[in-house]
């Protein structure tokens, strides 16, 4: 992979994505590659890139999608989980009170892992007939929200995070995958949605999760998403990142909720100016 084409990639994938790809990453872009190259009828990965400058818009979307992160699993971080189910959702049953309407959105779903554990947690607060439940998860990769939407999973997807009652509970087995209950699985709506584009079509939600994924941002891009999930987040609700990631130098619209939890935040008393993405 000589030089010019990696930053060609790397490019590419800053103006779609907002990700940052590291010098260091030659091995990775190769690896994950490797199938859309095949797909395309290329031998080599190096084939794939020197055709990226004129390449459609179908094989572009394509290595955009094969170069994300969709790395995740069930309960993954458990504290994370252990909040939302102890603190967030007993705030926010108790501030909603008179409408009885819960918005969340899962901003980057990648298998719909998370989305689930949330919708797991949502179904043993019991309140699905009392409340209008809104779980909203997105993801870049239309495979990956393809995936998600179906609700099948391998064996070793479900022995990470997952406890066994919880698995006989809410999952049958089916061959060698296991597939969640339709109860849970009609709880989630699933969509593809680029982080970068506008949120206008999302309006208020009271619960954002976007763990693990601002990590590989471009600082702008960063900038920029946080700056919108400001505009869209209710004033009294959540923002769920990693436990490794952190507002510095990126926006001050948000204020740690609880400094025992890492990556909990709520809104700040002001909000950043807006922040133009460059084209």
């Amino acid at each position: 992979m000589n030089a010019s084409d990696f930053a060609c990639l790397a490019d590419l994938l800053k103006r779609r994505a907002g990700f940052h790809l590291a010098p260091t990453k030659t091995h990775l872009a190769t690896s994950r590659l490797a199938p859309v190259a095949r797909r395309y009828g290329f031998r080599k990965t190096d084939e794939l890139l020197a055709e990226l400058r004129d390449a459609p818009e179908e094989m572009l979307r394509a290595v955009v999608e094969a170069m994300m992160v969709s790395e995740s699993s069930f309960f993954r971080d458990k504290t994370s989980f252990d909040h939302f189910r102890g603190v967030i959702l007993p705030s926010l049953l108790s501030a909603r009170a008179a409408s009885r309407r819960l918005r969340i959105w899962c901003a980057a779903a990648a298998n719909g892992q998370e989305a689930y554990s949330l919708a797991m947690i949502l179904d043993e607060a019991k309140i699905a007939k009392d409340w209008r439940i809104e779980l909203i998860a997105t993801d870049i990769s239309t495979a990956a929200i393809a995936r998600a939407t179906e609700g099948r999973y391998l064996q070793y997807e479900v022995q990470r995070g997952l406890p066994a009652q919880t698995l006989v509970r809410y999952f049958a087995q089916d061959g060698d995958q296991w597939r969640i209950s339709e109860r849970i699985r009609r709880m989630v709506t699933f969509r593809s949605f680029n982080l970068l584009d506008s949120y206008g079509w999302l309006g208020e939600v009271d619960v954002i999760y976007c763990r693990n994924v601002l990590l590989y941002f471009e600082p702008l891009a960063k900038r920029a998403c946080l700056q919108g999930f400001a505009q869209v987040l209710a004033p009294d609700g959540y923002l769920a990142l990693g436990a490794a990631e952190t507002m510095e130098g990126a926006s001050t619209a948000f204020a740690p909720a609880d400094i025992s939890v890492r990556g909990i935040y709520r809104k700040a008393r002001h909000t950043a100016r807006p922040i133009a993405l460059a084209s």
